[in-house]
């Protein structure tokens, strides 16, 4: 799961910071926290669909980044993120258009996830 941790951290921060430029220490943990749960969703939903397998990826991702935006955003003031401006979000943390882009983005995770799982587990 270590292995899982880290990869996740790295991969996240890498997206951040080709999205949005920068990235912040706490989104790799949120990133390595959201591999370790894709990991999971593979195992288990192993039967379901690739989309479906998605779907619930995505809504953890989401999930982890409502949390996270609640705890760092709102509860602590950080400002490490709003979304806000964007629409459909839910009190600035997350929004419909993050949950679908990483609704796509849970495809790749879940191949590098079964990578993983067959080279070094």
């Amino acid at each position: 799961m270590l292995t899982l941790f880290a990869i996740g951290a790295a991969a996240y921060s890498a997206i951040e910071i080709l999205w949005r430029g920068f990235t912040h220490w706490t989104m790799a943990i949120v990133g390595g926290l959201g591999l370790c749960g894709i990991y999971y969703i593979n195992e288990k939903s192993a039967t379901q669909s690739q989309p479906r397998r998605c779907f619930f990826c995505s809504m953890l991702i989401t999930a982890l980044e409502f949390t996270a935006g609640i705890i760092l955003n709102i509860m602590l003031h950080m400002g490490i993120w709003d979304y806000s401006r964007l629409r459909f979000n839910l009190f600035g943390q997350i929004c419909l258009l993050y949950s679908f882009l990483w609704f796509l983005l849970s495809f790749p995770a879940l191949k590098i996830c079964d990578y993983i799982k067959n080279n070094f587990f």
